[in-house]
């Protein structure tokens, strides 16, 4: 129930993303308009989970019902982009306040599943983050789905419809966890201070924000990417199955996670997105065979390390403040994700895409640097 409430909620995150070349069209807006559009949800993203994490929010009051709340508000500002899409400064302000409501479904997912699964979490967040992996692909889907005959508002108000629904199910179906602990009445300052001052947090959120470096440029530059050989419905599809294999990657690591450890997991697919990257400048180039595989093999690592640097986070996090120390997390790796959007989309005018790609590997470099004391624990 967890994981289709997730794969619905989240499913917000690139709505209009995938109608961009229509709006494009409609409105003559810039090629760079994806870019900033993602930026802004991020930084909106980044300015909820703040807010979420230093008043505590996802530890002081029942995490389904900030889900609940954060879902059909999410909702709203999709229907809300939809009804003002001509007005760009509008729909800046939209993605802003989606991105804003996402710190208390993403992450609040996250802290549910630690709580029914304490013992199981690093297969149980391959799941869940699979699920959000699809779910934010799946904008791309609809857009597939719907052809030529589909215009972009009744996609818009599809995944705000989908959205919605995910909160509701989640609230209705879903019960309070077996194991959550008590909920904190006052800001837990020491607990987040732990990202710092806590060497086994600290490594695996480190690792975290090097994955976050490549991550989300990544799913921005891929229809990028892929316009170079495909466009209309056979691109739309091409993206979904890029990005929707993240999900592959998720399900898959967290199977392995039992008997590797979950560092050795995330170190070894962050290893391989790396790699993918320094390779891009020949394989964006080779037959098409090997520029699918490549893509693919990128989509299914890029993301299926994200589970388990939050399974390593949520595990040596102190137990009352998981919501908390998760939320902060992604707040600062979303900031990280939010440059390297907004710098890569620029250089994308400048540089062939190729060469502009190895930059990524930065990221994956300085995060395996980081997980390496974790990975000796077999943690």
């Amino acid at each position: 129930m967890l994981v289709i409430a997730q794969f619905a909620g989240t499913s917000l995150w690139f709505a209009v993303n995938a109608v961009m070349p229509d709006l494009q069209r409609a409105f003559g807006w810039p090629a760079t308009a994806v870019g900033t559009l993602t930026s802004t949800l991020q930084t909106g993203f980044i300015a909820g989970t703040l807010f979420f994490a230093l008043l505590a929010i996802a530890d002081r009051f029942p995490a389904r019902a900030v889900f609940l709340v954060c879902t059909l508000a999410g909702a709203a500002c999709t229907v809300g982009a939809w009804a003002t899409i001509s007005h760009y400064g509008a729909l800046l302000a939209w993605r802003f306040a989606s991105g804003f409501f996402l710190a208390g479904i993403y992450p609040v997912g996250m802290k549910i599943a630690s709580q029914w699964f304490p013992r199981g979490l690093g297969p149980a967040l391959g799941m869940l983050i699979g699920a959000l992996i699809l779910g934010s692909a799946s904008a791309h889907a609809l857009r597939a789905i719907g052809g030529d005959t589909l215009p972009w508002q009744s996609i818009m108000i599809g995944v705000a419809a989908l959205v919605a629904a995910g909160g509701i199910l989640l609230y209705a179906a879903l019960p309070e966890p077996p194991h959550a602990v008590a909920r904190v009445s006052t800001l837990q300052w020491r607990a987040l201070a732990t990202i710092g001052t806590d060497a086994r947090v600290r490594s695996s959120v480190l690792g975290y924000f090097g994955h976050m470096w490549e991550l989300y440029t990544m799913w921005v530059l891929v229809p990028m990417v892929l316009a170079t050989r495909l466009e209309g419905l056979a691109l739309s599809w091409t993206a979904f199955a890029v990005l929707g294999g993240g999900a592959i990657g998720c399900v898959v690591g967290g199977a392995l996670a039992p008997r590797w450890g979950s560092a050795r997991v995330a170190g070894t697919q962050l290893a391989i997105s790396g790699l993918c990257c320094l390779l891009a400048p020949w394989l964006i180039q080779a037959t098409d065979v090997l520029f699918y595989a490549w893509l693919l093999l990128w989509g299914i690592t890029v993301s299926g390390d994200s589970p388990q640097f939050s399974a390593l986070t949520a595990r040596n996090a102190p137990p009352h403040a998981v919501g908390s120390v998760l939320t902060l997390t992604n707040s600062i790796g979303f900031a990280i994700s939010s440059l390297s959007i907004v710098l890569f989309v620029q250089l994308s005018e400048h540089m062939p895409l190729g060469w502009l790609i190895t930059g990524l590997a930065i990221g994956p470099a300085l995060g395996l640097w980081a997980l390496r004391p974790l990975w000796r624990e077999r943690a």
